[in-house]
């Protein structure tokens, strides 16, 4: 059995490319059980420490901006939900596609996959497609993640389009207390 992590603690989420952390920022344990729930708020700062591949993409940030945003991530899954919050109000949901997480003794480790989909009301759109291929190309990914990529993307699409959201209706009526 894996340890839980304290409601109410402050974790690290990371992002770790080939075997280094290439981004890292405190977030605050929501829920720990069928599902992780994290918060990240607005005014965070994040870490970008030296990395072999070279900048992160927000690497010109240097602190979590504009919204808060509640991260709900499921043991296996190749993506986790984000819900965007302005002030306490949800703004829209989010899928973003990464690798599925891994707990490390103060937080859990994931890379972004570059493709996400965004959700409003009943309907849902795709944002940054055209990443998993430049991830390729420049070596982020290989073609083999890139297929699993590809795969959970359809396998999501597929749940958005048979009207599941599996983090509705527990986390329809959440609201920050920061």
């Amino acid at each position: 059995m894996i340890d839980r992590f304290a409601l109410g603690s402050v974790v690290h989420r990371r992002e770790v490319l080939h075997g280094d952390v290439w981004l890292s920022m405190p977030v605050r344990v929501i829920a720990d059980d069928d599902v992780l729930a994290v918060w990240l708020a607005e005014g965070t700062p994040l870490t970008f420490p030296p990395h072999p591949f070279g900048p992160h993409p927000w690497s010109d940030h240097t602190h979590w901006t504009t919204t808060g945003v509640l991260h709900l991530h499921r043991v296996g899954d190749a993506h986790a939900v984000w819900g965007f919050f302005r002030g306490d109000q949800l703004d829209h949901w989010y899928v973003n596609f990464q690798a599925p997480y891994h707990r490390t003794g103060d937080g859990f480790d994931t890379v972004d996959h570059g493709v996400d989909m965004v959700i409003s009301e009943d309907e849902w759109h795709w944002k940054d497609r055209d990443d998993v291929a430049e991830q390729v190309r420049i070596g982020r990914l290989t073609a083999v993640e890139a297929q699993a990529v590809w795969a959970e993307t359809e396998r999501v699409a597929n749940a958005l389009d048979n009207g599941e959201r599996w983090w509705l209706p527990r986390w329809s009526d959440w609201q920050p207390a920061d």
